[in-house]
Order: C-alpha cells, then structure tokens, then sequence
C-alpha cells in the first residue's frame, strides 16, 4: 500500500471516483494501523467545481458513516465520531473549525475552499478567515473532482500546493492534494512553481481486469449514437419542438446547455408546449432548499410519462444520473466527455441517443472560440458512431493558466487588515474565470425603520448570483451590504461595492427569485422568505457576545482556555517549542481584560456583586448597551476598545516571546499584523498620546492573578511597539510579526494553524461547539 494518496485519478465517468477516495481516507484514518493513520492528514476537503451537488455528496458521505456508526457532528460529545460539514456560507450551527484534532469531511465549492485558502474567505465573518487559512494549509486532504470544470480555479490549487511544500506547514501535518478527472493530462498541473515531473509520484488508473469487471465493462461499453441535432442553440423554439419529439415516454431526456440565460429561455419554451412529460430545470442560481428538491426531481427515475430536463454545466460533476436521450451544446471536449457520461451511463439501454446541438461563434462564452473548434472536428469525425467510454478517441485538451498566484502575494495575504480606504486584496480573479463569478443575496421582509433588527443570513437562505447582473441588480432594488466595524446594515450607493464573494440583503417584496427558477432579475413577484427558527448573531469588531457567560475572574476562565489547549496538543503533538508557545498565548491572552475599559463595560451594580474581580465573563444582563457610548468621558469605556491588543502588548511587556504575544492578541482574529487607530475612535486630549483601538499609552493595568500560578504585575502599558521601526524596547509589532511570518520555521500557514488552535481553545472554553 502506498503510504500517501495518488496525486491523480484519472478514471472513466461513472466508475466511482469520488468514493474510491473518500472511502480511501476512511480506511486509513480509521481502520489503518498506526503508521498510515498518522501519515493521513485529519481533515478531507472535497472540492466540487460546482454548488449544486454538493448536498448531493453529503447525504452519500453521511450515509456510509451511518452505516459504520461513525456519524456524529461537531459537538464535544462525538469526539470518537466523524462529522460532514458543507461549506456555503451564511451562518450555521457547525463548528467543525473548533475541534482542529478530530477526524472531519468538509465538501463545498472552490469559491469557498479557495478564499479560505487565500484567508479571504467569501460567505464568512472576516474575523475567521485567519482560522480557516490555517486549517485549509494544514493537516488536510484536498480533493478535487472534476477539475476540467475548475477554470483559475485549477492553477490555484496547483500554486497553493506548490506552496505548502516550499513554504511548508506543520511537520507532523502535512497537507496533500488529489486532482480527478476523466479526461486529465498531467501537464495540466505544470506551473511555475510546481513540476509535476517531480511532484506527481503516482496516478490512479484503472487496469485491463478492472475494466473487464462485469459492471466496468457494461458501463465503458454502452452504446449511444452521436448524431448533430437539427437546429443550433439560436432555434430555440425550434430546439424546444425537436427536444419534445426525440423524447421517450417512461424515460429520462437531459439537455445540457452553457449559460444558465439560454437554459431559462429554453425551459420556458418546452414549457410553452405543454409537452406530456415532467419538466425540471436544473441550474446554479438557487437557495439550497429549492436545489435540493429539483436534484431530487433530477434524480427521481422517471414516471409513465418521462421526465425532460433542462441543466447547464453542473450536471457535469458527479451527477449519478442517465439519460436515454441527451442533448447536449458544443463544449470543449473534456466537458463533453462528462456530458457523454450522463447518457445510458449504467449500459442499462441497448441503444441511446446523443444529440450536438451547434453554438455560433460569437456565443462560446464562457468557452474559448478554439475550444469549440476543436470539439467540432472531433465531433465530426465520430458523427453517427458510439460514444461510449470504450469508443472515445484519446482525446485530452491542453490547459492554460491565464492568472497564477505567486508566493509574494501569499505572503501579503496573511495580514486581513483592510487598506486605508477600508478595502481588501481582490482575490476573485485566482477564484473562478470572470465569466463564472458570482456573489450571494438573501431575501429579508424589511422594514426599514426596523432593518438594524435582521441578522445575518443563514446558509439555506442564500441564492448565488452573476456579477454581470451587479447594475441590473442595483438599478431593480435596494440593496444593503453588512457593516463589519460598526455592526449596522448599510444601504449601497455604489457598483464597486458589490463584488465577487459579497454577501447582501435585499427586500423580498422587490422580486428577483422564484421557486421554481430561481433567480430571476427580471420577476417582480414578491420572493418567498425562509423562515430562520434562531437569529444569527451578528459578527462585528467590536462585538462582546464572546465574554457573555457565567461569572468567571479572569484566571478562572485563562485555567479552561490552558485546559483545552492541551487537550488539542495530546492529540495532535506539535513540536514542544511551538506548544510552549501556545500554552503561553493561551495564559496570556485575556490579560487585557484587567484593562479598566474592558471592566467598565460591566454595570457597577453587577461588578459589586462578584467577588472575583477582574472579570473576564458576566451573564448578558450585567453589560452595558454597547450602542449607549457616544462620546468620550461618559466612563471609563472607549470606542472600538479591544482587550486583546493590550494582552499582546502586556505580554511582550512581560517578557513573553514575540510567538506568544502575537498569539495572545490574534485569537479573536481582529488584532494581527498592524496596529493603528479606527477612524472614529475616542481620542485622549493630550495630542501626543499614542493610541489605537481603545488601548491609549500609559493605560495602566494592575496586577492580576493569570491562573496556573503566574501573576501578571502592574503594568504601564507602551505603545511605542505601535510605531515603524526599531525603537527603545527592540522591533515594532509589524516587524515582529513579520518576522514570524517570514521565518522558515514557522511561515505564514504554520502561523494562522497556531492562531487557529488558540482561537478553538478558546472558544471551547466559552462555551462554543457544547450541546446546550
């Protein structure tokens, strides 16, 4: 048995790629002896190119874990068991990313897998991008499936894994990367930075007596007849009549075009016919819940009458579907292949039908001219023949990698501090092709003297949208964008504020969607609002709801975050300096609660009543309206004021390492590589002052009982760390941290996965991830 996983699977449509492979990662990681286990990585993420079957493949993974009795979710009850967590954005009750030493399946799309990656994860609070960065670089399988359909996508994958080997990540936890395709060439993953001459140590194929195993060998040679169809994608009521007319009572007809557009128009116009068949439409542009019924709808075998459906490219990766009859757009021949694959897939027809259907130049997108050309001499040639498996000319395209990653620009993406204008780095464009990006919306009743009352979207209420309907989109309605410094919903004045990953609220009574086809720009007609049985709590920078709790002094609650510290440690065994490390950031890292602003955040009247001062938890009732502090001087509260800042600077001020002072301010993901001051914070009146996110120079914190037996003396705090430069106490936070983040021992993932253990033990010992 090799000791790790085939960098390709090269595999024929239909054969069981996807669970070959997850099926592989269970066996090692729960049935191997010690030594496969410990090289197999904990955590597999299974990347689909597309959204739609993504469900799908979690209610399969989820299906053999029941049968195993390994299914669990993410709470600290089933820490023997496995959890399967889809990645979509919006918020959830899954917190796979709490429980960083157990065995997790994570499935999404390369939107979500890919900005997380480049610690700019779409769909998801800013402030956990961090965690996700290091828990995506570290310790994981990466798989993905159907890579001919994954566009930049593709190269960023090749580029991320180029740079985990280079960069590097946690010795004992590696991370790995398995690219499948039916139609895969090897120089596909050629970059820059990654020679699969030298990478590539064994690739996945099946053999002569594979092949000739009974279901193999009916499957590879099913019989289905190309022929070109007799109107192009123009006709489209054309098209629509000759669909209906090739369609077989009691069987399955499949269309597959290229744009959801010609899809919708298509639909509508075989819809017009009244044909005697079910009509399903099958597409990206749906919220979860009424994807899951036209998949299934998809899936249904056919009644008495048959079914005719109308999909774009999703039906292309891991659909388990057959068709007697296909239709099928011009596509580049990898994507055509796939499509093949969806007619008389199980050989269960002794004759089927596939039709070409002629796309004009001018309308390949999102495909290349030459794509088409290239499809078209091939599809010539086999006009009126077999297109089974068996019958397929050894066909594979070339690929060009139009927009690569370097490892200059990884480097900058690890500080998640916007830019002075409040803006990211763009990542979109090593995300999807332009064509293919979208963004997310979510309907909300609104009332907009009430709007600061909506919380933020949960998965099931979000719908996918093309940024080429972003004017369309703004002219049509109101839309609002979530404000992650002051916590409020903010009307959108401008194009530039929509962009690839963005999340936003629109008001259902101004249309955009229907049940039955999804998004729409056009309908007027008032969209249906999912009910959401529990509010989500917003997540903002200056958000508290992380210190409610039962009372707890701050060495109280330092004991708990230590405790499940080492916990995770006994389980993964980092190397003994980086866990001195974290066990330090964790006995630090509320040190900063001891500041007076933090304290006066409490109601005098319910601090009186502790007898454990300082506090680092207090029940809800007990804190002051964080929206009642308007102006400096009501108390000794400050605007913008974060604990953790002082608690990195406390530390270094106590002669903590620098990896443990960076550790112990960068565990609520909001104090990282830069100090500087908000725009609107207070300010103290002597001008010369330093002062930054609510922590002023000279602030004094007393002496505080820190647990495990240190006590942290009184301290005046300095800012001068804030300032470039070298300066009386040694190098500024910024050189520090980059010093961490460019040392070869440590690097920006093995950073963020150390960020991302505190950030869990922490949260843990808060009470997150708990069955209440």
């Amino acid at each position: 048995m090799s000791e790790n996983f085939p960098e390709i699977v090269e595999v024929p449509t239909g054969l069981g790629k996807t669970d070959a492979i997850i099926l592989a990662w269970l066996w090692r990681r729960r049935f191997a002896g010690d030594h496969i286990r410990a090289l197999t990585p904990r955590r597999l993420f299974f990347c689909l190119p597309m959204r739609v079957l993504v469900e799908q493949t979690k209610d399969k993974v989820e299906g053999w874990l029941d049968n195993l009795n390994l299914s669990g979710s993410n709470s600290e009850t089933d820490g023997n068991k496995i959890s399967v967590t889809v990645l979509m954005g919006g918020e959830d009750k899954q917190n796979w990313d709490l429980y960083p030493e157990r065995d997790a399946i994570i499935i999404g799309t390369q939107d979500m897998f890919l900005s997380r990656a480049l610690n700019r994860g779409y769909g998801m609070s800013r402030y956990r991008w961090p965690t996700h960065f290091g828990l995506l670089n570290n310790d994981c399988l990466w798989v993905m499936d159907e890579i001919q359909l994954m566009g930049k996508g593709l190269s960023t994958t090749i580029q991320l894994q180029a740079f985990r080997n280079k960069i590097g990540t946690i010795d004992s936890l590696s991370a790995q990367s398995v690219w499948m395709s039916a139609t895969l060439n090897q120089d596909w993953l050629r970059t820059v930075d990654f020679d699969p001459q030298k990478e590539v140590n064994t690739v996945l194929k099946l053999g002569d007596d594979d092949l000739n195993v009974p279901p193999a060998h009916k499957r590879i040679n099913a019989v289905k007849t190309l022929k070109r169809a007799d109107n192009d994608s123009k006709k489209q009521k054309d098209l629509a009549k000759e669909i209906i007319s090739r369609h077989q009572a009691g069987t399955r007809t499949l269309v597959v075009v290229n744009t959801v557009k010609r899809a919708t128009e298509l639909f509508k116009h075989i819809e017009n016919n009244k044909p005697d068949a079910e009509l399903v439409l099958i597409h990206s542009r749906f919220r979860p819940s009424d994807r899951k019924k036209v998949v299934q709808s998809l899936l249904d075998e056919p009644g008495e009458s048959g079914t005719i459906t109308v999909s774009t490219q999703v039906i292309e990766a891991g659909v388990d579907v057959s068709a007697k009859v296909l239709f099928t757009e011009l596509a580049p021949w990898s994507s055509l292949v796939q499509r093949f694959g969806r007619c008389n897939r199980y050989g269960e027809y002794d004759n089927a039908e596939i039709y070409w259907i002629d796309v004009p130049e001018k309308d390949s997108a999102p495909y290349d001219e030459k794509e088409f050309s290239d499809s078209l001499v091939t599809l010539t040639e086999l006009e009126g023949k077999s297109v089974g498996p068996a019958n397929l000319p050894d066909k594979v395209e070339g690929f060009v990698h139009r927009q690569i990653i370097r490892k200059k620009e990884i480097f900058e993406l690890f500080d998640t501090t916007p830019d002075l204008t409040g803006s990211d780095i763009d990542i979109s464009r090593y995300i999807r092709d332009s064509d293919d990006m979208d963004f997310s919306v979510f309907w909300r009743d609104i009332e907009k003297s009430k709007i600061q009352d909506e919380g933020l979207p949960h998965r099931e209420e979000l719908c996918s949208v093309p940024v080429s309907d972003i004017k369309n989109l703004k002219d049509k309605h109101d839309v609002w964008i979530w404000g992650h410094i002051d916590g409020e919903w903010k009307l959108v004045w401008n194009y530039n504020e929509i962009y690839p990953g963005v999340t936003l609220m629109l008001d259902a009574k101004q249309g955009g969607y229907t049940n039955a086809k999804g998004w729409d720009v056009k309908s007027k007609k008032k969209v249906d609002v999912i009910p959401c049985s529990e509010k989500s709590r917003n997540k903002f920078y200056s958000d508290n709801t992380i210190s409610e709790g039962k009372w707890e002094s701050v060495a109280e609650h330092t004991d708990e975050v230590c405790r499940e510290m080492e916990s995770i440690l006994r389980e993964i065994g980092l190397d003994s300096n980086l866990s001195k490390s974290l066990i330090e950031g964790a006995r630090w890292h509320d040190s900063g609660k001891a500041h007076n602003s933090f304290q006066a955040m409490i109601k005098e009247e319910s601090l009186k009543d502790f007898s454990a001062p300082p506090a680092a938890k207090a029940p809800n009732g007990a804190w002051k309206n964080y929206s009642g502090l308007k102006n400096p001087g009501d108390d000794e509260r400050r605007k913008y004021f974060r604990h953790e800042l002082a608690s990195g600077i406390l530390a270094l001020q106590n002669n903590r390492s620098d990896l443990a002072a960076y550790l112990a301010a960068a565990h609520h993901g909001k104090v990282r590589g830069s100090i500087r001051s908000m725009p609107d914070e207070f300010i103290p009146s002597d001008k010369k002052r330093r002062f930054a996110r609510g922590v002023w120079d000279g602030d004094v914190v007393y002496e505080t009982d820190l647990g495990g037996g240190i006590i942290m003396p009184e301290t005046e705090i300095d800012l001068s760390y804030m300032d470039l430069g070298a300066g009386e106490n040694g190098p500024s936070w910024s050189a520090r941290v980059l010093k961490l983040r460019d040392s070869p021992e440590i690097g920006p993932f093995r950073l963020a996965y150390l960020e991302a253990l505190m950030k869990a033990s922490d949260e843990r010992a808060s009470g997150g991830g708990k069955n209440d």
